[in-house]
């Protein structure tokens, strides 16, 4: 059970969200979507990666809810949109069996729709093995596979927020670290409690 509360797990995600809008300014973007879990958790870090990326890049930005039911019409509605990257935001108090159902049909509309650009995937989702799953459908893994795909990681005993690149070889998933970004005392001591249920292991 984690450590925290949730007036602080809404902070954290305001604190990883400011990275991850920083890091997506970094890589010289100027108009991404961000399509997250409809829940006050993801909302969260949502907006605060929005919010970071307007205020850095210049760059527009649109917030698309994943909903069971709707994935086709998020799928049409990105795709008219037209960004260069999509933000899959998916995660949050939603239950994590429903998240990766709505996350894998997500993509699945996705790729039958062959929407545009790269995709930034979530920590949450990611860990929860919800790319892996995804890939285990042809036609997914097929598109993925034409696509650059990112994900950020948390280096727990380092203190650091890591961007990757997601190397794909059929369903074998493989991460080059591109980036790092460190993290105050708070923001690590936040993580640690809320994800791993330690104390700060880092100087």
């Amino acid at each position: 059970m984690a450590k925290t509360t949730f007036e602080e797990e809404i902070y954290l995600r305001a604190l990883t969200g400011r990275l991850v809008g920083k890091a997506l300014a970094d890589l010289g973007l100027n108009k991404v979507a961000v399509v997250a879990s409809r829940n006050i958790i993801c909302s969260s870090i949502a907006t605060a990666t929005e919010a970071t990326f307007i205020t850095l890049s210049g760059g527009v930005t649109y917030h698309f809810l994943a909903e069971a039911g709707k994935e086709a019409d998020i799928a049409k509605r990105v795709k008219e949109f037209a960004p260069q990257v999509t933000v899959l935001q998916f995660g949050g108090e939603t239950p994590i069996g429903e998240t990766k159902k709505i996350f894998v049909e997500t993509l699945r509309q996705f790729a039958e729709g062959d929407v545009p650009g790269a995709f930034v995937v979530h920590v949450r989702i990611f860990a929860a093995g919800g790319l892996a799953k995804a890939l285990e459908d042809e036609k997914i893994r097929e598109y993925l596979g034409r696509k650059d795909l990112f994900v950020y990681t948390v280096g727990f005993d380092e203190g650091k927020v890591y961007v990757n690149k997601i190397v794909l070889n059929g369903e074998e998933i493989k991460l080059e670290k591109l980036a790092e970004y460190p993290v105050t005392l708070e923001h690590a001591d936040l993580l640690n409690r809320s994800l791993k249920d330690r104390s700060v292991t880092f100087a």
